[in-house]
């Protein structure tokens, strides 16, 4: 790669255009200055995307010396080292979070200055490049990214709630650097070196310059839009017919065509199906390199045994019905309860589960790779005739028993590696397990693959109880299941449904709920019995601020009233702290009871026990990102009660001071108390003030370090 002017056809000017490829050693260094222009979308990766790359990287760092190619970025110059981004945000964003994570997790002083000069430019005078960060983003949130992320402040991050963050993409960062910290954590100091030293070695961008905006617009639509770039699909399409007799290519090109046609041509859905069958075969977790793990694990042995046309017929063939069936289980003939199964499933914003009910379906119903079978309704396979459709066979299930156990397993065990919001990694781990061991023929309770321990039933119930962590799609699905337990049976979900606050996020001096304490409303603000499900909207309820406003336009869709935990609200007239916890004891009991976790095997109810007694004796000793209250840094003895705090700000004449009290608040001098220290420094100083504007008076210690040093005391 290196350097080529072309001539642009639409002004015939030439527009000169680089391409390297560098480690991020390289890229994260003086040669590059990033700016997010502000006509580029927000930061949108969720943490579901952050943790895959971290895990797909935890992976691949298991091969040191082997590359692992991240893609391009396109970049316009503006200057000496310095570069607008017209693709690549996305990463440059998630790559500076999990570079301050590892900064964050970091003892070593030597690795810390050189992880931290890996975001920060130090500065050089003699080359005239000043100290500032090495990516600064869009205007809305660049200070909020410099402040928090950049300068390192992830105890003033871990320390926000939702209403502090003005944008989605504030929430996004604290949300991805939150799972980041959480996953890696859980690695020892060598195994987090060794991640990190080949996050900055082997991880390889292309990076393509141009000197023209316009010019650079039109290199991301010649990448991304023009030509069609193979699919795993046609890569090992072609290697099977290749392995065939001629007089057999033809027909099973075709025959190829239909099966995986109505998967759709998306990449990565195609990647992803391809992925999940390696597994099912493999029983490997992880397939880092696809095309060449999957035909090494799966195809070669076909193709040496001369069987290519069995693989299409009875492995490709009903994998790719399965999918299918999994992904539209509503459009599917399979019976109510089994349809229910999937739905439920379906509802998880993580998909490793796919690969566990492929197998059941496949191995439940003995006609499902056959052509004319009627599984899927809906449009007729190419070249259909419409006599061929009225002429389908029907399914023949053969197992439908096993098969509904298997799948209640699959939901149970996904639902509680999500509450304990296990990685990719380990989650399909644990599904690689499931498969061989149905392979084996192994007993429901012989499988440990559907093994939920009593550590694992006090984790998932001591996070329903405390802060939920979780996104608005898992307390959706959370709510549901508790509706749906009390319901006794699948309630009809309208096409819009939300998981929505009983208290305002942002409470007016007017609003009634202002009467309440700081602590308390902070307290439920996070909390599953605050959450109702409804057809209404965030926007529709922001602006109300009494319970009334806010119950009325929750139910006045009949549709939200089908769920009896929300139905329930009619019958409130005034909402306490006491309504607010009836709610949650009532919510995480019918969770528990959903997923039969409620009772350990010593029948100790678990689903009555507070936060605390639940995470007692945890044999868990790494650090998370769970918000750290000043109760707990007093009862570690790291702050005494009486202590004083100071926020000087000498540029205004101001000086706020702050006294712990012995109830874990922070009182100011006006005699207001707040549960958070964030809390206090924006009731004095604004949106953007955090926890680390707190010092010490004693020692002039920041509270954000004795955070961090309670924080890493697990470890």
């Amino acid at each position: 790669m290196g350097r080529v002017v072309v001539r642009d056809a639409k002004g015939g000017n030439d527009m000169a255009i680089s391409a390297t490829e560098k480690p991020l050693s390289r890229v994260f260094m003086s040669d590059y200055r990033f700016t997010i222009p502000s006509f580029q979308r927000a930061y949108t990766w969720q943490a579901e995307n952050i943790l895959q790359l971290v895990c797909d990287l935890q992976d691949a760092s298991a091969s040191a010396n082997t590359p692992y190619f991240l893609g391009s970025l396109i970049l316009v110059r503006n200057g000496d080292c310095k570069y607008q981004v017209i693709d690549g945000q996305q990463r440059l964003i998630s790559l500076s979070i999990i570079i301050a994570v590892l900064r964050e997790l970091e003892t070593d002083p030597v690795l810390l200055e050189e992880l931290d000069e890996l975001i920060l430019e130090p500065g050089n005078k003699l080359r005239g490049i000043t100290a500032e960060p090495r990516l600064r983003l869009r205007d809305r949130d660049a200070e909020f990214f410099r402040s928090y992320v950049q300068e390192g402040d992830l105890e003033g991050l871990f320390d926000l709630r939702d209403g502090d963050f003005e944008t989605r993409a504030q929430y996004n960062i604290s949300t991805n650097a939150r799972q980041v910290f959480d996953e890696l954590a859980k690695l020892d100091d060598d195994d987090r070196h060794r991640f990190a030293s080949y996050l900055v070695n082997q991880v390889t961008l292309v990076i393509v310059t141009t000197d023209d905006l316009a010019g650079a617009h039109r290199i991301f639509d010649v990448m991304n839009m023009r030509g069609v770039p193979l699919t795993a699909s046609d890569v090992f399409k072609a290697k099977v017919v290749a392995a065939m007799s001629p007089a057999a290519r033809n027909v099973y090109a075709a025959r190829w065509d239909d099966i995986m046609d109505p998967i759709g041509d998306d990449a990565q859905v195609l990647e992803e199906f391809f992925s999940d069958l390696h597994l099912v075969v493999s029983h490997k977790p992880m397939c880092t390199q696809l095309l060449e793990e999957f035909r090494k694990d799966v195809l070669s042995p076909y193709i040496n045994e001369q069987h290519v046309i069995s693989f299409i017929d009875e492995l490709l063939a009903p994998y790719a019905m399965a999918w299918r069936v999994i992904d539209q289980p509503t459009d599917s003939t399979l019976p109510d309860d089994v349809v229910r199964q999937l739905v439920l499933l379906n509802d998880y914003p993580t998909s490793d589960w796919k690969t566990v009910a492929m197998w059941a379906l496949v191995h439940s119903i003995g006609n499902l790779g056959n052509a004319d079978v009627e599984i899927v309704t809906g449009s007729p396979t190419r070249g259909e005739t419409e006599d061929k459709q009225t002429n389908r066979e029907p399914i023949r299930m053969h197992d439908g028993t096993r098969l509904r156990t298997i799948l209640q397993a699959l939901e149970r065990v996904t639902g509680v590696d999500s509450l304990n919001r296990q990685s990719p990694l380990v989650r399909r781990t644990r599904m690689a397990n499931a498969i061989r061991g149905l392979d084996r023929g192994y007993t429901m309770p012989q499988n440990k693959g559907f093994l939920i321990t009593d550590e694992d039933r006090r984790s998932a119930l001591a996070h329903l109880r405390g802060e939920l962590q979780t996104n608005p799609k898992m307390n959706r699905l959370l709510l549901i299941r508790a509706n749906e337990q009390l319901a006794g049976g699948r309630i009809t979900r309208p096409r819009s449904l939300n998981a929505m606050p009983i208290l305002p996020d942002r409470v007016a001096k007017d609003s009634p709920f202002a009467a309440w304490p700081e602590s308390v409303r902070d307290f439920w603000s996070a909390r599953i019995g605050n959450l109702a499900l409804t057809q209404a909207n965030e926007q529709q309820l922001t602006p109300l601020q009494t319970f009334k406003e806010r119950r009325d336009r929750m139910l006045m869709s009949a549709s939200s009233k089908r769920f009896p935990l929300t139905e329930q609200l009619a019958h409130i007239d005034d909402c306490t702290a006491k309504t607010l916890q009836w709610r949650q004891d009532e919510t995480i009991r019918l969770i528990a009871e959903f997923w039969n976790i409620r009772y350990d095997e010593g029948n100790t109810d678990l689903s009555v026990l507070d936060e605390q007694q639940l995470t007692h004796g945890s044999s868990s000793r790494t650090p998370n990102a769970k918000r750290v209250t000043i109760a707990q840094v007093l009862a570690s003895g790291l702050l005494i009660a009486g202590e004083t705090l100071v926020w000087e700000r000498p540029r205004k004449g101001e000086r706020w001071v702050a006294t712990v009290t012995d109830d874990g608040r922070l009182r100011l001098e006006d005699g207001n108390e707040y549960s958070s220290p964030t809390a206090a420094a924006r009731a004095v100083g604004g949106a953007s003030a955090g926890l680390s504007v707190w010092k010490r008076t004693s020692d002039g210690c920041k509270l954000s370090e004795i955070w961090k040093t309670y924080r890493m005391q697990k470890r």
